[in-house]
């Protein structure tokens, strides 16, 4: 049985025609992403350059700037950032995070970021409760989706007061015990309901599975349990830069109330090369990265996104936004919450389009330089292969796993035999 995996983009749909049989990659296509007369005339496209038929489609989007979602918790070092954590794994850009009891100029912030989902956690379970009712009482008349993931004592007085919302179990039943999975099952059931259903229309929600950020976590998961070792994703955008990892097992990390995630994910809002090219050029100056002459060109791709040029300069903004991203992933935030020891990654998987397109030598050259970057206060991997996801199959493996798991490691596997590892020389992202 022939299947379609694709991933709709805001810029391009991406899509692998997949026999799940044997988890062979038969075709691969892409093509612009028709936002303005809805996405499907695109996906349709894509599909037709494939020229092949499939069974049935699997669909994962980011469509529209993905899911943008607010974390509302009772304390901000430890619930608040573990339901930020937990977004982040979910595929949300989290775009608000607030703590305490809810007042009017708490509101205002919460509606001043416009997310598209409400994430409401507070307490332990057994601890405080008055907090996460209190903040549910003030999020009565809140048109905007919620999910609730808070004290589970709590649970059926706050599901009262927000009849609407989704209410599962806590993210920090314990302190220091973190349990994304509940949570983020309900956040992606909110966004394909309301968010991909509200913007896009029914029909194309429902081929929508995932938010592409979820389906990449998820092959992300499967990988590091295939291959055993430690494993760092990084995926640079037009609009964002994502990273993922997965720690191996037995790796120490610093104990944290706020729990430990094994394998995680953060998104870099201002890091991409293409919307925000000139985010780049600022966040590596606020790093002291070294750079110049890169600000015309930067401020050129800004404004015309759907720019193609072969001048080098986005193989340059590409190791910018890479390091700066894995820095701030690996460090944690300011007071090193957060923080992830990378030293015993043995995998480094690059993705994005402007590493798919560059040539093999220098899309490598973008994750040498993130190995190499000794000045960022975080310990680099010790010894790491290096592959580029050249087909695109991460998102479509992370599709299949559910339905397929064989055909979706053999995706994966076979992305680690087809990618030669050690060819580009090493360069420095200066």
């Amino acid at each position: 049985m022939r299947v379609v995996c694709a991933d709709v983009g805001s810029t391009y749909t991406k899509v692998a025609v997949v026999d799940v049989a044997g988890g062979g990659l038969v075709a691969t296509a892409a093509h612009p992403t028709t936002l303005a007369d809805g996405p499907l005339a695109g996906l349709e496209a894509a599909v037709a350059a494939t020229r092949h038929q499939a069974d049935r489609w699997y669909v994962c989007s980011s469509a529209g700037g993905g899911l943008r979602l607010a974390v509302i918790g009772y304390e901000q070092l430890v619930t608040a950032e573990a339901g930020q954590r937990v977004g982040l794994s979910a595929g949300a850009r989290v775009v608000h995070v607030t703590a305490g009891r809810l007042d009017r100029a708490g509101l205002a912030g919460v509606r001043a970021a416009r997310p598209d989902v409400l994430l409401l956690v507070g307490g332990t379970d057994g601890g405080d409760a008055e907090t996460l009712v209190h903040n549910a009482a003030r999020l009565r008349r809140w048109r905007v989706p919620i999910v609730v993931a808070g004290n589970a004592d709590a649970a059926g007085e706050v599901g009262e007061l927000l009849p609407h919302a989704v209410v599962t179990a806590n993210v920090l039943p314990r302190i220091g015990v973190l349990n994304p999975g509940p949570a983020r099952a309900a956040i992606r059931e909110v966004f394909l309901r309301h968010v991909i259903g509200g913007r896009f229309g029914r029909e194309f929600a429902r081929l929508v599975r995932a938010a592409t950020p979820d389906a990449v976590l998820t092959a992300v998961e499967v990988l590091a349990d295939h291959t055993g070792g430690g494993l760092l994703v990084v995926d640079v955008g037009g609009a964002t830069t994502d990273v993922y990892s997965a720690l191996p097992p037995g790796a120490e990390q610093d104990a944290e109330a706020a729990g430990t995630l094994a394998r995680a994910r953060t998104v870099e809002g201002d890091l991409g090369v293409r919307w925000n090219a000139t985010g780049v050029l600022a966040a590596a100056t606020a790093e002291r990265i070294a750079h110049s002459g890169l600000v015309a060109a930067a401020e050129a791709r800004a404004a015309d996104p759907g720019l193609l040029t072969m001048d080098g300069v986005d193989r340059h903004l590409a190791i910018l936004a890479a390091t700066v991203a894995v820095r701030r992933h690996a460090r944690g935030d300011a007071g090193g919450r957060g923080r992830r020891d990378l030293r015993d990654v043995r995998l480094v998987v690059g993705s994005g389009g402007v590493l798919r397109h560059a040539e093999p030598a220098d899309a490598l050259g973008v994750l040498d330089a993130v190995l190499s970057d000794h000045g960022g206060g975080w310990p680099v991997p010790r010894a790491a292969r290096r592959v580029i996801d050249s087909d695109y199959v991460l998102a479509a493996a992370g599709l299949l796993a559910a339905d397929h798991p064989a055909a979706a490691l053999a995706l994966l596997s076979d992305l680690l035999e087809k990618e030669e590892t050690r060819r580009a020389p090493t360069r420095r992202g200066s």
